[in-house]
């Protein structure tokens, strides 16, 4: 991991699935995770036959766009914008459309789509080997830290 994301979000090992930030844009962020195969939650899912769960591969969407909202208030020079942390609040129309085993490379591209009365909606796709794995779109709100 670099440490644009240790910087951006609380989240550490082993509750950080992101790697690096490959692009920031204006409407978004794109976001790698490579899972590598000594990760611990591989040892019950499913034993022999170890598969990425898909919860992970949301929580690696959240970070992402977790991120976005951090650079974005950074950005925006709005100091009480700033001194709030990004909160999921709502999962919305979540598809999994293929799988990701140990040792594969995840690219998630986040897209905001609007804002209202301080809830960020966002959409999310993810990408291994080129190909869809998930599509989702969700919200965040923008809490004081505490």
């Amino acid at each position: 991991m670099t440490e644009e994301v240790l910087q951006a979000i609380p989240h550490r090992p082993p509750f950080l699935f992101i790697d690096k930030v490959i692009e920031t844009r204006e409407d978004g962020i794109v976001c790698s995770r490579t899972f590598r195969a000594d990760e611990k939650f591989y040892e019950g899912h499913y034993p022999n036959a170890p598969l990425t769960p898909g919860v992970l591969l949301c929580e690696s969407v959240f970070q992402a766009a977790a991120i976005y909202l951090v650079k974005k208030a950074q950005a925006s020079g709005d100091a009480d914008f700033a001194n709030r942390t990004p909160v999921l609040c709502r999962i919305e129309n979540a598809k999994f459309k293929g799988m990701v085993f140990p040792g594969d490379e995840i690219i998630i591209d986040v897209k905001d789509s609007e804002t209202l009365a301080g809830f960020y909606y966002l959409s999310a796709n993810v990408k291994c080997k080129g190909k869809t794995v998930l599509q989702i779109k969700f919200a965040l709100a923008m809490i004081e830290k505490k």
